[in-house]
């Protein structure tokens, strides 16, 4: 009897505690996480963002407006003008263009010349900026000059400020012959040429 009374007594005071500790488990906010909700209750996949890169893409063309300057390598005399191009993306990186410029030009006496050209470049896109080498060669004629070939390695930058209009900076040597038996001896003598101005690509 003793033994069935200190089980009841017992069972008396354990199952009411117990049940006051699950209580407090379920109010104190403790309780063991729930299963997984369903894929709706998932944080919504974000999506990627476009960004748009900058600079060219093969297929495009391209279409710059610039003015520039130039002087000898003795830096005594020189010229400034206006120049326009007409590109194509041959790739991302490959460009090959038609120039054309009119300078007014002072070595000793001045006068007007008139610059067509064709071009071949390799651009590097970094971001924003693109810069590219390259080269160019074509024919020099004007007032009071003898038409000749000119020929130049070149370098520059484009900087995009928006996604496909860039401002750019173009640095050249050129030097010019009238057969390429003389194109060697010509290029002591040539002249460095300095474009700034602002270009688009388009389709």
């Amino acid at each position: 009897m003793k033994t069935v009374l200190g089980v009841l007594v017992a069972a008396a005071l354990v199952l009411p505690g117990a049940s006051a500790r699950a209580e407090d488990w379920k109010i104190g906010g403790f309780a063991p996480p729930a299963e997984p909700a369903s894929a709706a209750a998932d944080p919504a996949p974000v999506a990627a963002e476009s960004g748009g890169d900058h600079g060219p893409e093969a297929g495009e063309l391209e279409f710059t407006l610039g003015g520039s300057g130039s002087n000898n390598n003795d830096f005594d005399a020189g010229s400034f003008g206006f120049n326009t191009s007409l590109g194509f993306f041959l790739s991302d990186s490959l460009e090959i263009s038609a120039r054309q410029t009119l300078q007014y030009a002072d070595f000793g006496e001045s006068t007007w010349i008139g610059f067509t050209r064709a071009a071949l470049d390799f651009h590097f896109e970094i971001g924003a900026f693109v810069p590219f080498v390259g080269a160019n060669v074509g024919v020099v004629y004007g007032d009071d000059i003898d038409e000749t070939f000119e020929a130049a390695p070149e370098a520059g930058l484009k900087i995009y400020v928006l996604e496909k209009t860039f401002v750019y900076g173009l640095a050249e040597y050129q030097f010019f012959f009238d057969d390429t038996d003389d194109a060697d001896g010509s290029f002591d003598d040539g002249q460095f040429v300095y474009t700034v101005g602002i270009g688009f690509n388009f389709l």
